[in-house]
């Protein structure tokens, strides 16, 4: 890690920030930011002010210094006058002299929309909104390129993360075989009771999510043997599909790491194996090797399998790498990182994500030193698209990633288009056309189009741009 040194070059400038969207990520950026004086955010955008107003208290401010705004002269005079201030509209952000956008929102439309704006007022994009990004994030990164401005992921989001992560190893000539996130939600064995409960972030959840484990099955869950990856997960997958599966929202994220890193996913719904930290390297690699992998230089989600007693992933990111050279992969399989029993591809993770705490990092990168933490290339060649789970009717309203009502998988990259899939984000808040059975997969002739819609606009000159 260099950034210290690099950054010691601007200590006497500092980057101002502007923040749309308090929730849990983004009064995460505000409160670490506190700490760092090259980095200030005295601006909040949030439709709910109270809500805004108790992430500055988090954060330390005292009451007395934060101001709500209603236009851009009083915001102008907030900023000029040292106070805290929040503002309903998101667009009076646009023409203050900040250097950077934060989007946090996590709605897909008003990603899209804050996104572009500020690269149309010659601003940076801290893009927190995987959604909009998962959807769109290859042309607003080129229109930032065109803008000489910068578009990035952040430090602290899974995919953010994994984009460093791959870089490094790619820099080093280590070839990434696998890559890809492991679920915050675990799978906790408690091999005295014979019960398996689903872990989400340190917090049990009860009856309608535990697994009783019968004698006859009890092997499943024991440490793979090599050779035997296929065997094992597929049965734990089968075994355990009555506890909460990853989701669209752990997709996502997936789709935009392979979209920024030439990886693929092995098939459309992704392996999720249920795997213990030591099994990742033995399945998570081709089946020539005793893994489960058809292809080299694949994306996957994974769900951590461990006892109590036993330390997770805390839903962080993983590699599992090869090399080429026999004495340099004598000293990665011998220097602390896992090995697959046949010493041909070993593990290296960072079992912990630390959301907006680690963020400020992407910010001070983009506004101090021009560039982005993420991948150095943005190519939309997949997309995540959703199944109906259920039946659905004409008329109802689409959820977003975390709907029940939704089967997320990933597919090679659509086109508008009757017949062809919609990207699932494209989908958020808009209206079936006509009644959906199960199974049936969503696709653009199915949907109601929303009017004036930015995000279908930037998807249709995405499309257009990388078709070329």
């Amino acid at each position: 890690m260099i950034y210290h040194q690099l950054l010691k070059k601007f200590q006497k400038e500092t980057i101002t920030a502007g923040l749309i969207g308090s929730g849990h990520f983004g009064t995460a950026v505000l409160t670490q930011s506190m700490q760092i004086p090259l980095l200030k955010v005295p601006v909040i955008a949030d439709r709910n002010p109270q809500a805004a107003r108790l992430a500055f208290e988090r954060a330390g401010v005292a009451d007395v210094d934060i101001v709500e705004c209603d236009n851009l002269q009083q915001a102008l005079h907030a900023l000029e006058t040292g106070k805290y201030f929040i503002v309903q509209d998101p667009m009076i952000l646009m023409e203050l002299p900040i250097d950077i956008v934060v989007e946090a929102t996590g709605i897909p439309e008003v990603g899209a929309k804050h996104g572009l704006e500020a690269i149309n007022h010659g601003k940076h994009v801290a893009m927190v909104n995987k959604e909009t990004d998962s959807a769109v994030g290859a042309i607003l990164n080129r229109l930032a390129e065109k803008a000489g401005v910068v578009y990035t992921p952040v430090d602290g989001d899974q995919h953010g993360l994994l984009m460093g992560m791959i870089a490094w190893a790619r820099g080093l000539g280590l070839e990434v075989v696998s890559a890809g996130k492991s679920r915050d939600a675990e799978f906790v064995y408690n091999k005295e009771k014979g019960e398996i409960v689903c872990d989400a972030d340190g917090v049990t959840v009860h009856e309608t999510v535990r697994y009783k484990v019968d004698k006859e099955d009890a092997w499943v869950f024991e440490p793979i043997p090599a050779g035997k990856a296929r065997e094992y997960v597929k049965a734990r997958n089968e075994l355990l599909s009555a506890l909460p599966q990853a989701g669209g929202f752990d997709l996502c994220e997936m789709v935009i790491a392979a979209n920024t890193n030439d990886l693929v996913p092995d098939v459309p719904p992704l392996h999720q194996g249920v795997l213990r930290i030591p099994e990742l390297p033995e399945a998570l690699c081709p089946v020539d090797e005793d893994g489960i992998l058809q292809n080299r230089g694949v994306i996957d989600v994974v769900t951590c399998f461990r006892h109590p007693f036993e330390p997770g992933l805390g839903g962080g990111v993983f590699m599992v790498v090869a090399c080429e050279n026999d004495y340099s992969r004598m000293i990665v399989n011998t220097k602390g990182q896992i090995p697959n029993a046949k010493g041909t591809a070993a593990l290296i993770y960072r079992p912990y994500h630390l959301c907006g705490v680690e963020t400020p990092l992407s910010l001070l990168c983009a506004g101090l030193l021009g560039v982005s933490t993420g991948s150095s290339t943005y190519i939309p060649s997949y997309d995540m698209v959703q199944t109906a789970a259920r039946d659905l009717k004409a008329g109802e309203i689409i959820g977003n990633d975390h709907d029940p009502a939704l089967a997320a998988t990933i597919i090679p990259a659509t086109k508008i288009g009757n017949g062809s899939a919609v990207p699932a984000h494209l989908l958020n808040g808009n209206k079936l056309k006509q009644d959906v059975p199960a199974g049936t997969l969503l696709t653009y002739d199915l949907v109601e189009e929303p009017k004036d819609s930015v995000l279908w606009s930037l998807r249709r000159k995405q499309e257009e741009v990388f078709s070329k």
